[in-house]
């Protein structure tokens, strides 16, 4: 089944035009892993591949741009407005449902919540979500090992969600940055669903 009317030598045109080298690379790494864990976890494979392609689309577009977008076009919590590197997200989901001509509701809500996360997270949304922080290409061999430690153990994806958690929990902290309230509600969430007795 097509998902979007446009042809993925096309979306890679843009892509190349639209992102620097690294964040293209990370967008084709993303996609890829998005593949492998959409094999491992029994989800669309199809899907998966379009929207790691398309979550960051919206990356290198400038913040006035952004927040130009956000104010007309998309709905976004002020919590989300905290930190100005997330805002991709609800930009890129509505890129990718404009200019792709993308309607599946699956791909455009794991793009919309790739960055923040939200409560019950579909396993699609968690795939993407993950793929985004362990794609080989650009990211840290540091940063992703125990993520990826997390996602081979029995309940994985949420062991590999709640990683994902600690370990952006800790670089706010770290940066004496604010957290979004809901990131904590989140973590424990996936806590509860981890460590429950």
């Amino acid at each position: 089944m097509n998902y979007t009317k446009i042809s993925t030598e096309e979306i890679l045109n843009w892509l190349k035009e639209n992102l620097t080298e690294e964040r293209y690379r990370h967008s084709i790494g993303t996609a890829e892993c998005a593949v492998e864990l959409a094999k491992k976890y029994n989800l669309n494979e199809e899907k998966a591949y379009i929207a790691g392609l398309l979550h960051d689309c919206a990356k290198c577009f400038s913040q006035e741009r952004m927040i130009e977008i956000i104010d007309e076009h998309v709905q976004v919590d002020k919590c989300e407005r905290i930190n100005p590197k997330t805002l991709h997200a609800p930009v890129s989901f509505y890129v990718a449902r404009t200019e792709f001509l993308i309607e599946d509701e699956e791909i455009l809500s794991s793009i919309r919540w790739h960055t923040i996360g939200q409560p019950n997270m579909t396993d699609f949304e968690k795939i993407i979500f993950i793929a985004d922080k362990i794609e080989p290409r650009t990211r840290n061999k540091e940063y992703s090992q125990p993520i990826i430690d997390e996602l081979n153990k029995d309940n994985g994806l949420n062991r590999a969600m709640l990683q994902c958690y600690k370990q952006t929990i800790k670089s706010l902290v770290d940066r004496n940055l604010s957290i979004c309230p809901m990131t904590i509600d989140i973590y424990n969430k996936l806590h509860g669903i981890v460590y429950v007795k």
